[in-house]
């Protein structure tokens, strides 16, 4: 595990259905970061935005945006994740990839589909957790919604795997309204205080298509959740640099995840 890893946070004003003119925008944000950078998180449905509509022009992993997306981590020598629409034959998912500059990838498709905007009717669900190791870190990668189901977040320690944690980043893409913001603020530190872990929210800002406000507040939080760095409510790259001493030493110190309760998600 190296000792340092260094995130930047996208938060982006996506533009509404037109993927070409995000990938070109994103392109530039990412430009402009001159910090090291090992991991460059993009907002949920960056190419479109958060629309039920766009499901008509959902790429398949063969399209523009993936290709996009490697040749972004291979010029940046650092990842590049966040969500599109992906069409798998008659379905079509919330996809977040995760492109690294070797030109390897991985994906993990949103479980949780937000009903309150009939997400889960045009929609698939996703079937399995991602659970992946860049640069000794472990990391799992989520969707906006997951947020709000604390048990598919669970961090679990296992003594048969090494003393090993499930994960120590665990970040959240989103594109999470202003009008629920106090949420978003309340449960990422919430996750990173149950979990043990480093926590990072990248939301989008701006007012979508169907005249959403999104207020950004992205943020990422360490294992007492306390904030690392905050952002506002304009476009902006956000930097920080997680350190594994520091994390080792606080779960050393309190070792609250030695009295956790033990399940299985069967569903």
């Amino acid at each position: 595990m190296e000792e340092f890893l260094h995130l930047s946070l996208v938060q982006g004003n996506t533009r509404w259905h037109d993927p070409q003119a995000n990938r070109d925008y994103y392109a530039e944000l990412l430009s402009r970061e001159k910090h090291k950078t090992d991991i460059f998180i993009l907002p949920e449905t960056f190419t479109s935005g958060f629309s039920n509509d766009a499901i008509v022009d959902a790429e398949t992993m063969a399209g523009p945006t993936l290709a996009w997306m490697l040749e972004m981590a291979a010029r940046h020598d650092a990842v590049v994740t966040g969500s599109v629409q992906i069409r798998e034959e008659t379905q079509v998912f919330n996809r977040l990839i995760w492109a690294q500059p070797d030109g390897k990838f991985e994906y993990y498709d949103k479980r949780h589909l937000f009903r309150m905007a009939n997400e889960h009717h045009r929609y698939a669900s996703g079937a399995n957790r991602l659970t992946l190791e860049y640069k000794g870190w472990r990391i799992c990668p989520l969707v906006c919604y997951d947020l709000r189901f604390p048990v598919y977040s669970r961090n679990r320690f296992s003594r048969e795997a090494e003393n090993r944690f499930d994960y120590d980043l665990l970040l959240y893409v989103a594109n999470w309204p202003a009008a629920r913001r106090h949420a978003w603020n309340s449960l990422l530190p919430a996750r990173a205080i149950e979990n043990l872990a480093y926590v990072a929210g990248v939301n989008r800002v701006g007012i979508d298509g169907n005249d959403i406000d999104y207020a950004g507040d992205s943020v990422v939080h360490d294992f007492l959740g306390q904030a690392v760095v905050t952002g506002g409510n304009e476009p902006d790259v956000l930097c920080c640099t997680l350190s594994a001493a520091d994390l080792q030493a606080y779960r050393a110190r309190f070792p609250a995840y030695l009295d956790a309760d033990k399940f299985e998600i069967i569903d």
